[in-house]
């Protein structure tokens, strides 16, 4: 059964009494996961249904609207991993200053028990709440216990280096263009996804033709080259399934031809589809190298083959070593 979407906090009937995992989730990280997976445990063990509590826009572009983009995941992408986690049931509740002005003590009275009806409640053992975040677990559990649901509180996960799962760790790390050592953390590769848009077909006229997707909330990782899985989402079995093409792109404002805005651009190799206006996912693997301004075309079209036959050889390496080392990771269909 697909995921249900609430945007408000009234749960119907069907909705009531789900065990409620609560917090920004930007990233859906492995510290998020252990999150999701505790409170499945639960939910699995008093046959109640999953839900997440989760707040759009992120609550730090609220509070600092002037700051560059910085979501891992914006809400699409969001809801797409929390439904392949399993989860039940979504509320993603509109966060505006008045929002943020609703005590700790409402948070809970008037969303999770009024609202949601919630049965019981999963969060990080850091997770804060209400105006100015005077909420805290101690709170949490002292209301809890006053209006009669249950509370799990779950430590931080952390990764084999000892050091805690972030989603700024994250974001540091794509900035500096280490995709690989973010998806460590991640369970995943990265990705930024939208709707392929028309381009001024200068790919296609270098004999590279490429598929445009512009950027929105995501963050901006490091400029320039990356060998990339691009998946496109076509009719299955069970619903839609994404069918993953090797690839290489570029993010950069294009030196070469004036520098004329910020552009993010996918090559799909040995592809003649039209996808203008498809969605198009594109997972981050590697960054090849920095972006740089050729001295003309014919310089510009002999790096951008290098970079091809490095991304098709280094995708086809991380290929055999999965396929050597266990399944296929989960989620991603190959062509």
């Amino acid at each position: 059964m697909a995921m249900r979407i609430f945007r408000h906090h009234q749960a119907d009937a069907a909705a009531r009494g789900a065990v409620v995992a609560v917090g920004n989730f930007d990233g859906l990280h492995l510290g998020h996961q252990a999150v999701i997976r505790t409170a499945r445990r639960v939910a699995d063990a008093a046959g109640a249904p999953l839900a997440i509590l989760t707040f759009e826009p992120h609550p730090r572009s609220v509070f600092q609207p002037a700051i560059p983009p910085f979501r891992l995941t914006p809400f699409r992408s969001k809801a797409r991993w929390i439904e392949a986690f399993g989860v039940d049931l979504l509320f993603a509740l509109h966060f505006d200053m008045a929002f943020a002005a609703i005590t700790a003590e409402d948070f809970v009275g008037r969303l999770l028990v009024e609202g949601l009806g919630a049965r019981h409640v999963v969060v990080g053992r850091d997770f804060v709440f209400g105006n100015k975040r005077r909420g805290n677990a101690a709170l949490l559990q002292a209301l809890a216990a006053r209006h009669g649901f249950g509370v799990t509180l779950v430590a931080p996960e952390k990764g084999p280096d000892g050091q805690v799962y972030s989603s700024t760790r994250i974001r540091d790390l794509l900035a500096r263009g280490r995709p690989g050592e973010a998806a460590a953390l991640l369970g995943r590769d990265w990705e930024i996804e939208g709707r392929v848009e028309p381009g001024d077909k200068r790919g296609r006229q270098l004999g590279f033709p490429t598929a445009n997707i512009t950027l929105g909330d995501y963050l901006r990782p490091a400029l320039g080259v990356y060998a990339v899985r691009a998946g496109l989402d076509r009719p299955g079995t069970h619903g839609h399934e994404t069918v993953w093409h090797d690839a290489v792109a570029n993010l950069g404002v294009r030196p070469t031809f004036g520098g004329d805005g910020l552009v993010f651009e996918v090559n799909i190799f040995d592809f003649n589809q039209d996808i203008y206006g498809q969605h198009l996912r594109v997972a981050l693997v590697e960054h090849l190298r920095p972006e740089k301004k050729f001295d003309g075309i014919a310089q510009l079209k002999a790096q951008i083959a290098d970079d091809s036959a490095r991304a098709r050889a280094l995708l086809a390496d991380r290929r055999r070593a999965a396929s050597a080392a266990a399944p296929a990771r989960p989620l991603q269909v190959s062509e």
